[in-house]
């Protein structure tokens, strides 16, 4: 893919800012992302559904959660669970939210919303749209194994201990 076959503008949230960290971040008006977990037989968490970024989006390549930058007047839950459904199929129905995990810079916000399946439901993830390489349930014990987006590379310990504690 080109530059010239780069998305474009999808909605008024969409943009770069720069952050009083040093970092340009993705979202005018911050950005959310689902993290869904599948539970084994005993009620652990099992898997996780991550999307391995297209190659030319920003750190493409790399796997994170499905999420995006939020609209104006969208709440993080909302922003969370429309970007999962569009790059992921992730019906959002089919999900119990359990809580979130904020990663706040003052100026710019990303909530990662942290949910499971709802009792009795299968959800088959697949690409959605462009925006994704791949959606797959992954294994907790592999997730590092993957070149992971780094701020959730950074947030994976943390997110994992909150999701085990639910």
């Amino acid at each position: 893919m080109t530059a010239g076959d780069l998305p474009s503008i999808r909605h008024p949230g969409d943009g770069w800012v720069d952050c009083a960290c040093g970092s340009r971040h993705w979202g005018l008006f911050g950005a959310a992302g689902l993290l869904l977990a599948r539970r084994d037989e005993a009620g652990r968490i099992s898997h996780v559904v991550l999307q391995h970024r297209a190659l030319w989006s920003h750190l493409g390549g790399t796997w994170g959660v499905p999420g995006g930058a939020l609209a104006p007047g969208e709440t993080p839950l909302e922003g969370a669970l429309r970007e999962a459904h569009e790059e992921a199929g992730v019906p959002p129905g089919a999900v119990r939210v359990l809580g979130e995990h904020v990663l706040d810079h003052g100026s710019w916000r990303y909530t990662t919303i942290l949910a499971d399946a709802a009792p009795g439901t299968a959800i088959d993830v697949r690409p959605t749209d462009p925006e994704s390489l791949e959606i797959a349930w992954v294994t907790v014990a592999r997730v590092t194994d993957r070149p992971l987006l780094p701020a959730f590379g950074d947030a994976w310990p943390k997110l994992l201990e909150r999701l085990s504690q639910t």
